[in-house]
């Protein structure tokens, strides 16, 4: 009896344990497309930087680190309960490494790293862009497309948003997305450019999540 039951709080155990280690789905990527264009009958809202923000979280065979970063500008257009158009700009250098206490030394290597040349090398790219080219309703989900360029790449990704209006203001979030790093060139500890890296790698995978909210201009 005791046995059976070790063996169904195993179970229990593993399957929490793979739930818990669930990844999100990475975001459908392509190659970049036109931008979109605002009309005459949308409503135009400009971000409100102070209340938006990007969290991330990176992975690797010993476990993870995560943060945030800022937006450095944005504005958007609403028609019909669709994202007409629209341009935000992310601040690189304001990247924030959250899981380990601020005043810990270790805090302050892995950020600079993370802002150094092996990986988004803020100096050289101080900013990224996303640019919307179209969004539609699929399968009852609001399917927001854009050109995310970062480094010196650019490619289109499809990601699922909520998006919620009020008489002023407007907020936009998304559900917690992946992209391949490697497809913008982001190649430190990579296996898709390094072979040789064993158990030392860093996975390609990172996990956003954008939250926004925007003020009618």
């Amino acid at each position: 009896m005791k046995n059976r039951i070790l063996n169904v709080l195993m179970v229990v155990a593993i399957t929490m344990a793979i739930v818990g280690c669930k990844k999100a789905k990475e975001a459908e990527t392509t190659a970049a497309e036109e931008t979109a264009e605002a009309t005459v009958v949308s409503t135009e809202y400009t971000v409100d930087t102070t209340a938006s923000t990007i969290t991330w979280k990176g992975f690797k065979p010993t476990g993870s680190h995560h943060g945030v970063i800022a937006l450095e500008s944005g504005v958007l257009t609403v028609k019909d309960g669709l994202v007409e158009s629209g341009t935000f700009k992310v601040d690189m250098g304001s990247l924030e490494v959250n899981d380990i206490p601020a005043e810990d030394e270790m805090n302050g290597k892995l950020t600079g790293h993370l802002k150094s040349a092996d990986f988004f090398d803020v100096e050289a790219f101080p900013t990224s862009e996303f640019t919307v080219t179209g969004s539609e309703k699929k399968d009852g989900a609001l399917m927001l497309s854009g050109n995310l360029k970062m480094k010196d790449a650019t490619n289109n990704i499809t990601i699922p948003v909520t998006l919620n209006e009020t008489e002023d203001s407007v907020t936009l979030t998304s559900e917690t997305f992946s992209i391949d790093r490697s497809k913008w060139n982001v190649k430190y500890g990579s296996k898709s450019f390094f072979d040789d890296l064993g158990d030392k790698f860093i996975n390609d995978d990172v996990e956003l999540k954008i939250s926004l909210t925007a003020n009618k201009s």
